[in-house]
């Protein structure tokens, strides 16, 4: 909630100052509900960018959630009905939160299923209140769209915190840094995510190596 509210205020205020709609920012809100990806669609459609640039950049800015849906396959096993909307409704936070989560995967299907549809409402009231604010334009929104950097540095803690192991962490901020430092700009996400994702890959392979060398 106190993640949600404010960002997806956030994003109804820029919504309705770059141009869009109330009630088109109401409907990402409801039938796309991407976070960082629903900013970055209005930044290119006030900016007149097509249809091809809105789906290549939402894609590569997205990439991420390949990631995550891998790592959640079998905690989404047996999930039956609630599965396709888990899917849908598997944004930044939520992943923190399910990944955190103990105990059999039954109990676990129908927590994942409040915790989604809670943390989708939260963020469709922001948008609500979001729309509401800046339509009456009550006060300058100038630097709101820092909410997002600061949710991202929220979930990081979050994360930090639990798993309590810096490698994946050193890992992201050189992988991270490296692609600002020699990418472009169109593919500096996807860099950066398959490098940490490949660097995580091998040392869970070297890991593996040198338990089976133990245990023989």
């Amino acid at each position: 909630m106190f993640g949600y509210l404010p960002l997806g205020a956030a994003f109804g205020i820029l919504a309705v100052e770059m141009g869009i709609p109330w009630y088109a920012a109401m409907a990402m809100s409801f039938l796309i509900y991407a976070g960082a990806g629903q900013f970055l669609a209005i930044a290119l459609l006030a900016s007149g960018a097509g249809i091809i640039e809105v789906a290549v950049a939402t894609l590569m800015l997205n990439s991420r959630h390949v990631f995550y849906g891998l790592s959640l396959l079998k905690r989404f096993q047996g999930a039956g009905w609630r599965k396709p909307y888990l899917i849908f409704a598997l944004t930044d936070e939520t992943y923190s939160l399910l990944t955190s989560q103990s105990g059999s995967n039954a109990a676990n299907h129908s927590l994942a299923f409040r915790i989604s549809l809670l943390n989708q409402f939260w963020w469709v009231l922001g948008t609500l209140l979001g729309v509401a604010v800046g339509s009456a334009k009550l006060f300058d929104s100038q630097g709101i769209e820092f909410a997002l950097t600061a949710l991202f540095i929220v979930l990081t803690l979050e994360q930090a915190r639990r798993l309590r192991q810096a490698l994946p962490f050193i890992i992201a901020l050189g992988t991270g840094f490296g692609a600002l430092l020699w990418l472009p700009d169109q593919h500096l996400l996807l860099g950066a995510i398959g490098s940490a994702s490949l660097l995580l890959l091998v040392h869970y392979h070297l890991a593996s190596k040198r338990s089976h060398g133990h245990a023989s």
